[in-house]
């Protein structure tokens, strides 16, 4: 974000600072201090001006004696996203990022974003939809709406505002749809889309990404409804160290009969109308890029395909347990659910 008209210099005075406030009185009330090379010596908000005027400090006195110089900040090139939670839990919501200057990089807005996730996003969109037909038979599934916008913008918009930048959007069927859909940027982000030469399973097209970013690639069927906490899944992911990290919803099994318990053809025992509770593939991952060299390149290739050569290579995969709204819209019936459901969303 422009910070341009947040930034004052230490010598400017308390009325200078008055000034620059009520011209941002439509946005946060915090002025960052930098002295005459730019470096970062202090913040000013509106309260401190109070302070100060209040102590006997007068307008044309200088900002540097009433601004607050044990400061709040980030330092460039370092894994932030847990400190921007915790700054967020504590009700800062303005943070800035310096570079070992102590220069403004960046500006992290923690009212607009939820945070600033170290994550590359690829989402797969190539499929034909051909369960939803004929609503497919001339628009990708991708960009059937959902509510007042298409299914897969729920999700780009979602990735958004946990503050992820590089998004990539795989296509193949009616790809020229999705390609104009995003050749304008998305809420400042540029969501590249990438071709698909043929159809390569549910993960194999991730080879035609140019590039990525960060350590940590998240992949996932763009044509999922859900509203999946990634901020908590990218930790969690973290946290154990993980390869691949699978998101998971609730499946509940009931059986309405008295189920035989048996060795061989003995009956040992009788479980009534038992219940068994699983967990069911999301479609939706965190992976280690350096796992993603085991995908093979121009051959089909599945995400649970890299699961199971994951586990067989001695790497660890974990389950991240998604509670909240998870809907793969693939049939009518799904796909009107998604529909009902995100009139109580908003």
């Amino acid at each position: 974000m422009s910070v341009i008209k947040y930034i004052i210099n230490r010598k400017s005075t308390i009325k200078d600072a008055l000034i620059a406030l009520d011209g941002n009185t439509h946005d946060w009330q915090t002025l960052f201090v930098v002295d005459d090379e730019g470096r970062m010596v202090g913040t000013l908000t509106d309260g401190d001006v109070r302070r100060g005027l209040i102590q006997g400090f007068s307008l044309e006195d200088c900002i540097s004696s009433v601004m607050h110089q044990n400061f709040k900040f980030v330092r460039e090139g370092q894994n932030d996203a847990l400190q921007l939670k915790a700054f967020r839990d504590r009700q800062i919501f303005f943070i800035p990022v310096l570079d070992a200057d102590n220069h403004i990089v960046r500006v992290c807005n923690l009212i607009k974003y939820r945070n600033f996730l170290p994550i590359d996003a690829v989402l797969m969109a190539g499929g034909k939809g051909e369960r939803l037909r004929p609503l497919t038979e001339k628009m990708p599934k991708p960009l059937l709406p959902v509510g007042d916008k298409a299914i897969i913008d729920h999700n780009v918009d979602r990735l958004i505002s946990y503050g992820i930048k590089h998004i990539s959007v795989t296509v193949n069927y009616l790809g020229e749809q999705l390609e104009e859909h995003y050749r304008e940027p998305c809420k400042e982000v540029q969501v590249q889309t990438v071709r698909e030469p043929e159809f390569l399973g549910t993960i194999g097209s991730i080879h035609f990404v140019p590039q990525f970013y960060n350590d940590t690639v998240l992949v996932m069927n763009s044509d999922l409804f859900t509203n999946i906490n990634y901020e908590d899944f990218y930790f969690h992911f973290i946290e154990n160290d993980a390869d691949m990290s699978v998101a998971a919803v609730p499946y509940d099994v009931d059986i309405p009969l008295g189920v035989l318990n048996l060795d061989g053809q003995n009956v040992i025992g009788l479980s009534e109308k038992p219940h068994f509770g699983y967990y069911a593939n999301a479609g939706i991952y965190l992976i280690r890029k350096s796992a993603l060299g085991l995908i093979p390149e121009n051959k089909m290739f599945h995400s649970t395909d890299l699961i199971e050569t994951l586990i067989a290579a001695g790497r660890k995969v974990v389950c991240f347990p998604l509670n909240g709204t998870w809907i793969d819209i693939g049939t009518p019936q799904e796909y009107k659910r998604a529909n009902d459901m995100v009139k109580f969303m908003h």
